[in-house]
Formats: C-alpha cells, sequence, structure tokens
C-alpha cells in the first residue's frame, strides 16, 4: 500500500509540472504573438508615413512646376498665345497627377508622369525661347534696315525687297498645317449613314480636315496621324500595339487614325473615320482632335457628345 501511494504522488507532481510548462510556453508565446504584432503595427505606421513623406514632395514638386511654368507664361506674354495649345497638354497632364495624387499611392506612376511632364514643359520653353529668339533677330534686323535706309537712300529700295522675302518667307514657314477640322458622330452606313450627337448611339466618328498650300514643302507622301481624347483623357485607339502608334518629339503616341497621302503642295481635303469597334457606350462630354506629321502637330479642334 505504501508504494502504491508513492507512486500516485509523483504522477501528481509530473502531471503539476507538464502543467506548469504549458502555462509557460502559452505565455512565451503570447508575448511573442504581442511583440509580432506592435512591431508590424509600427512598421506599418511607418511606412504610412514614409508614404505620406513622399506624395508631399511629389505634391512639392508638381506645384514648383506648375508655378516655373506659369512664370515662362507671364514673362512671354503675348509669345504664350501662340503656344496655346501645348500649355493646355501641360495643364491637362497635371490635374491628371493630382488626381492620382489625391486617390492612391502608386508613386512609380506619379514620378513617371511627372517626367513626361517636365518634358513637356522644358519642350514648351525651348519653343517659347526660340520664338523669342526670331521675334529679337527680326527687331535688330529691321533696326539694321531701317539705319541702311537712312544712311543710302539708293540701297534702300533693294533691302526692303530682301525683307519682304524674308517675312513671306518666315510668314509660309515650310511646315504643314491643317485647316476647318471637323468631328461628327455618325452612325448608320452609305445612304443611311446620319450625324448625331448623342454619344450612346454614336458607332463612327468622321473626321475631316484641309491639309493647306505650302510650296516650300517636298512634294510626296505624308503620314498623318489624327488623335481623338475622350473627355476623360483617354485617347480612343485602333489598338494598345506598337503598330498604332508614331513618335512625336522623342514621346511614343497613340493615335486614333492614320491617313498616308500624296501631297503635291496643294492644298487638299481629307476626311477619315474612327470605328467604335468595341461597340461600348462613348461618355458625354468635350472631346479634343489633334492632327500631326513630321514632329509637328498642325491642327487642333474640339467637338461635343451630349
Amino acid at each position: 500500500m505504501e508504494i502504491t501511494s508513492d507512486y500516485t504522488g509523483n504522477g501528481n507532481r509530473k502531471s503539476q509540472n507538464k502543467f506548469w510548462i504549458i502555462i509557460v510556453i502559452l505565455i512565451a508565446a503570447l508575448a511573442l504573438l504581442a511583440w509580432l504584432y506592435l512591431s508590424t503595427r509600427s512598421r506599418l505606421g511607418n511606412m504610412l508615413e514614409e508614404k505620406e513623406h513622399q506624395r508631399t514632395e511629389l505634391q512639392h514638386e508638381l506645384d514648383s512646376l506648375i508655378t516655373e511654368h506659369n512664370n515662362i507664361k507671364l514673362e512671354y506674354g503675348t509669345f504664350a498665345d501662340s503656344l496655346a495649345s501645348k500649355d493646355s497638354v501641360i495643364q491637362a497632364n497635371a490635374l491628371e497627377i493630382r488626381k492620382l495624387l489625391d486617390t492612391q499611392y502608386e508613386f512609380y506612376k506619379v514620378r513617371k508622369k511627372l517626367e513626361k511632364l517636365r518634358a513637356i514643359s522644358q519642350g514648351y520653353l525651348k519653343q517659347m525661347d526660340s520664338l523669342y529668339t526670331v521675334n529679337r533677330e527680326l527687331k535688330e534686323e529691321n533696326e539694321q534696315i531701317r539705319g541702311s535706309y537712312r544712311k543710302e537712300q539708293e540701297k534702300s529700295s533693294t533691302l526692303l525687297k530682301d525683307k519682304e522675302a524674308l517675312n513671306e518667307k518666315v510668314t509660309q514657314a515650310a511646315v504643314l498645317r491643317a485647316y476647318k477640322i471637323t468631328t461628327e458622330g455618325m452612325r448608320g452606313n452609305g445612304s443611311k449613314e446620319k450625324e448625331t450627337d448623342k454619344a450612346k448611339r454614336v458607332e463612327k466618328l468622321k473626321v475631316c480636315f484641309t491639309l493647306g498650300e505650302n510650296t516650300l514643302l517636298s512634294a510626296g507622301r505624308k503620314d498623318i496621324y489624327v488623335r481623338i481624347s475622350r473627355p476623360d483623357k483617354t485617347i480612343l485607339t485602333r489598338g494598345i500595339g506598337d503598330e498604332f502608334s508614331f513618335m512625336y518629339k522623342g514621346e511614343v503616341l497613340q493615335y486614333s487614325i492614320k491617313e498616308t497621302v500624296n501631297y503635291q503642295n496643294e492644298a487638299m481635303d481629307i476626311c477619315s473615320y474612327w470605328y467604335n469597334r468595341s461597340k461600348s457606350d462613348l461618355p458625354s462630354g468635350t472631346y479634343v482632335v489633334s492632327v500631326y506629321t513630321s514632329d509637328y502637330e498642325i491642327g487642333q479642334t474640339t467637338f461635343t457628345l451630349r
């Protein structure tokens, strides 16, 4: 009987020891879990703080860029009016970046768009400087001509004729231009084709324009690209591959319509279609239509679907 009692006592002590070991292990596990939770929470807080810091820096960078751009416009005054289309592109890109900063943390995408906007802004400044330089040179040349006129009456007639010829060439410029740009929503085909300005009923868009006469250009095949931008800035395209894009001032742009024409230095009328092959409803609002060729934007217009 005594042997049985000792055996039972030892068994109870072993059970108690196991119980306390389990308790200690559970406490250690809970402590580890608590530490992991607090550590993870701290890291997440630091990450969010860093993200907000990045957002603030990008916002400041965008604000500085736009402020600098607006100061350039004020500095050059009326010269900025001749590059209104370029300014509208800059403002549209800035608005898109602001929306991304307000709604997303995709800062890689924001940085890429900021780099693109900076490149566009630098191109704007270079064009503005070029216009200013040309204008200054023309003014200086005019002063020289006037001085020669006052000094030598006999030479004045020749100098004035040369000046008129130069001004005529500058006015014409060796750049193709597109005029009378119109865009209409269409539905139906052939004799049943009808115009419509209702976005949900548009099956295709008809873009027409006139290429202006220019004797300074070389005649031959010219590639004409039309970009149609929806009210949400999305470009209407026939596809997303490289075959549906073109280079413009070192940048790859998607086009909506491409036409290759045989230009013979005379005015020619062109009409092309963009087809809504996806059959999806187009959004209502104002659309922007831009025409490009040979690294130049040669015309722009807008139209509205309701």
